[in-house]
């Protein structure tokens, strides 16, 4: 029986008892579960690592405007400005992440990682990963099944939605799954890479989803780019072996918590927050209008 990724101590435990890495028991879980043979698995895990890559590349190269005009090239702006703020890699991890978010919010093709929302946080982590340590697709796969069991557990234990859980519960998972891959990536143990996931979801505990005008463009854009920074600062603490002190499923289980007291405006309705605001309130005007007033040759089309 494979296991069901109901906690994280329970998974390092099913790992020890079989001698297992944290990547084969993701995929006896697919087969078992799903049917799924580990050629399928793999090859479907090349074909969303091709698009993540994808869509970083389009939202570098191609006009990113979105309809609501919030969104408008700004992955391109940080990729090209003059000045990095700490180094060129940190300057384009972000512009990743923004890059691969702006796709998704001008209805590009992104893989959802673990949602549409937060898709620019695992491409941004995993091509800034690979580009500095020359990581070979192989371990970059193996490091996506990790953070699919990651997402399995939070999932379980808390949520990944964030009409559900807010924002921490959809860009809290996704920079906990690209932490985890990191760590795993660099050949951190099983302890380090669920203290990398522990640490990341501490730093992103109660934050609330409030879309402007209720599309998934502001704040959510520039949430894939602190939250993907925020991976990469979780690894490098958990692989220095530093503690989260609170376990990874105690944290989880706080994460559910917060989640469940937290008030329905501050989840994905568009009633709270940003999208409260007099500014917020007025793009949410305008958008509407302007999706109400259809052209003539709209209506024949």
């Amino acid at each position: 029986m494979a296991y069901l990724f109901d906690s994280f101590e329970g998974w390092k435990n099913y790992c020890l008892k079989n001698n297992f890495s944290l990547s084969k028991a993701v995929l006896e879980y697919e087969y078992e579960q799903k049917g799924r043979q580990e050629a399928e698995v793999i090859e479907g895990l090349k074909h969303a690592w091709k698009v993540m890559k994808e869509a970083v590349h389009s939202g570098l190269e191609e006009d990113m405007t979105s309809r609501s005009g919030m969104i408008n090239n700004g992955a391109k702006k940080v990729y090209r400005y003059p000045t990095p703020v700490l180094s060129i890699e940190f300057q384009r991890l972000i512009s990743r992440a923004l890059a691969a978010k702006e796709v998704n919010s001008c209805m590009g093709r992104v893989v959802a990682a673990p949602t549409a929302g937060a898709s620019g946080i695992m491409p941004g982590v995993l091509y800034t990963l690979q580009e500095i340590h020359h990581t070979d697709d192989k371990k970059i796969l193996e490091a996506m099944m990790v953070a699919a069991g990651i997402a399995i557990i939070i999932e379980q234990k808390a949520s990944i939605a964030g009409a559900v859980g807010g924002c921490q519960a959809e860009t809290g998972t996704a920079a906990a799954m690209g932490a985890g891959a990191i760590v795993y990536c660099l050949d951190g143990t099983i302890d380090q890479v669920f203290n990398a996931v522990a640490i990341t979801i501490q730093c992103m505990l109660g934050l609330v989803c409030d879309p402007v005008a209720g599309l998934v463009e502001i704040p959510c854009v520039v949430r894939n780019a602190s939250a993907a920074a925020i991976a990469n600062s979780s690894a490098q603490i958990a692989l220095a072996d530093v503690s989260s002190v609170i376990p990874v499923d105690e944290v989880i289980e706080a994460m559910g918590e917060i989640g469940a007291s937290m008030e329905t405006r501050y989840k994905e309705t568009a009633l709270g927050g940003l999208a409260a605001t007099k500014t917020g309130q007025a793009i949410a005007k305008r958008v509407l209008i302007r999706d109400i007033e259809v052209l003539p040759d709209e209506q024949t089309s």
